[in-house]
């Protein structure tokens, strides 16, 4: 029969469990003592008495016994992660963090980075963080012995480099020397947060200034012979910006050397970077003279026929600048250029279209230049019709170069 059975706990936690179960007695109240180990039936029907059961022997029926047992769950509770740190309410929050990872326990010092590495996408977190002095509590991790604490320190940085309040913190608090350590570290997740953490900063003005004042220059130069792929992708990206601020550096480096052997690399990619590095070499006068002594001007020509656009776009955007001078001209005008730009001048990419256009307006200053593209001129009257106002603008001034008359 089906009847209604009250279970009570009498012990240290009181809890009074109403549940309907089977049992033969009908009416029953089983109520159980914890502390006496004793067991109470009692009903009103008067022939079943009191009775006491020895601890162990309770000869009770399966639903009782469900109901008796104390069951904990091997499962965590939802929402939970042991890995990361509890986070506070409110504006305890990061403060809390702050202390813990001054932490002297391993543990508590991984846990409160893990949690920190959420919290520093959002902004404003950003903010606080760099105003209650993580930042100096983060360069004192980068030293640690353990390398998960190294590395979660890294993309703490390298998250909060994303936002313009944790660069800005970031080259106020000196973190650029003290993170520079880190170009040798043994663990390749902690190089690539690093040189992650330097093209996101490197993306300001004053960022790249800090970056050529730290002599980092000459270090990465170096590291692009020995890096992975992934991470020389990322130094290039970073030299890019840097080059536009000190180009002398990295040629006292022997950058051109190495960008030079980087142009036929497999992955395009970093031929793709290298030719825009070159790009940014090409800018100053010293520049255009070692590229033109290292014979790179060979190699650029062959890149003009890549199958990446921006391969292509960046081959002639770097002759664009070399073909300014005289020595450069002859350079592109010997490795057969003209042919190569000429078909590119009906690209399908507009950036490819716009460097081929201004790197033929300078080849075709030189006389022997001139001669081969007088007979080619059609072809670039056709780009005056261009959707590009750009593409337009430079094909109307390579016109009217290739057609002067002294």
């Amino acid at each position: 029969q089906s009847g209604a059975t009250k279970l009570i706990w009498r012990g240290p936690n009181a809890l009074i469990l109403h549940r309907s179960i089977c049992s033969d007695r009908c009416g029953v109240d089983l109520v159980f003592d914890i502390e006496l180990n004793t067991t109470y039936l009692s009903a009103q029907h008067p022939s079943v008495k009191r009775r006491n059961i020895v601890e162990g022997l309770l000869d009770l029926s399966a639903p009782c016994k469900e109901m008796a047992q104390a069951r904990i769950s091997c499962c965590l509770p939802p929402n939970i992660d042991p890995t990361k740190s509890p986070v506070a309410f409110g504006e305890r929050a990061l403060p809390k963090l702050n202390e813990e990872l001054k932490d002297s326990e391993l543990i508590t010092r991984q846990r409160a980075l893990m949690a920190l590495c959420d919290l520093v996408h959002d902004p404003e977190n950003v903010y606080q963080a760099v105003h209650l002095g993580f930042l100096e509590s983060l360069k004192s991790l980068l030293h640690d012995q353990d390398s998960t604490v190294r590395q979660k320190a890294t993309e703490v940085f390298y998250i909060m480099a994303g936002h313009s309040v944790g660069r800005q913190g970031i080259l106020k608090s000196d973190v650029i020397p003290a993170i520079s350590k880190l170009l040798d570290d043994p663990v390749v997740i902690c190089r690539q947060n690093m040189h992650k953490t330097f093209e996101m900063v490197s993306e300001l003005p004053a960022g790249a200034a800090a970056l050529v004042k730290a002599n980092l220059v000459v270090q990465l130069v170096q590291k692009l012979e020995c890096e992975l792929e992934d991470i020389q992708m990322i130094i290039l990206e970073t030299l890019h910006f840097m080059l536009q601020t000190d180009v002398l550096q990295a040629l006292s480096a022997g950058a051109v050397g190495i960008l030079k052997g980087k142009l036929s690399h497999p992955s395009a990619g970093i031929r793709r970077m290298a030719a825009k590095a070159l790009m940014d070499i090409c800018v100053p006068l010293e520049g255009k003279e070692t590229v033109c002594q290292e014979e790179v001007v060979p190699l650029l020509v062959h890149l003009l026929q890549d199958s990446d656009n921006e391969v292509r776009a960046n081959a002639a955007g770097a002759l664009m600048n070399i073909t300014i001078t005289t020595q450069g001209k002859y350079a592109a005008i010997n490795s057969g250029a003209i042919p190569k730009l000429l078909a590119l001048v009906s690209d399908g990419y507009s950036r490819v279209r716009l460097n081929s256009l201004k790197a033929l307006t300078t080849l075709s200053e030189a006389p022997e230049g001139r001669k081969v593209l007088l007979a080619d001129v059609n072809i670039i009257q056709s780009c005056l019709d261009d959707q590009s106002e750009a593409v337009r603008r430079a094909a109307a001034i390579a016109i009217q170069v290739i057609q002067w008359k002294p």
